[in-house]
């Protein structure tokens, strides 16, 4: 009997642009954060000239890159984007966060992971140290997937 051999699927993302609201995520996220969010809006959309897209049901995206992996998979991602969690912001900046001491020293109390930025809220933030790492890390992503 011959072995039946079937095609693996690519996996698909679980998170896209979809139509979703931006203001209405936001009214239901955490009210402690919704000046923070209008404000990192209109700073990210300023900096990748592109309005909010809700990526998924909890990202507020701006503008997208295409990337492959070594591996083959390969799919969209939002440029830049956030997420107001329960106790903290999440900003996702693919790059620019390693390698950006300085910055990061003067932007004030922060945490952050391999492709992530968390911020308790925007207060006490140097904005300034925060627009550059954001134009830093969009820059960057763009030219590490063309």
């Amino acid at each position: 009997m011959a072995k039946k051999t079937t095609k693996k699927k690519a996996s698909t993302n679980k998170t896209g642009p979809t139509k979703r609201s931006v203001p209405a995520f936001i009214k239901k996220s955490p009210a402690k954060f919704h000046t923070d969010c209008e404000t990192l809006i209109k700073i990210m959309s300023e900096i990748v000239g592109e309005p909010a897209v809700m990526w998924g049901e909890s990202i507020v995206g701006f503008g997208s890159y295409h990337y492959v992996y070594a591996s083959g998979r390969e799919g969209d991602c939002a440029l830049i984007g956030f997420s107001p969690r329960a106790s903290e912001i999440s900003l996702y900046l693919m790059c620019g966060l390693d390698g950006n001491e300085e910055l990061l020293s003067k932007l004030g109390k922060h945490r952050k992971g391999k492709g992530c930025l968390y911020l308790k809220g925007l207060e006490g933030v140097h904005i300034p140290s925060l627009k550059k790492l954001i134009r830093l890390s969009a820059k960057q992503t763009i030219k590490q997937n063309q």
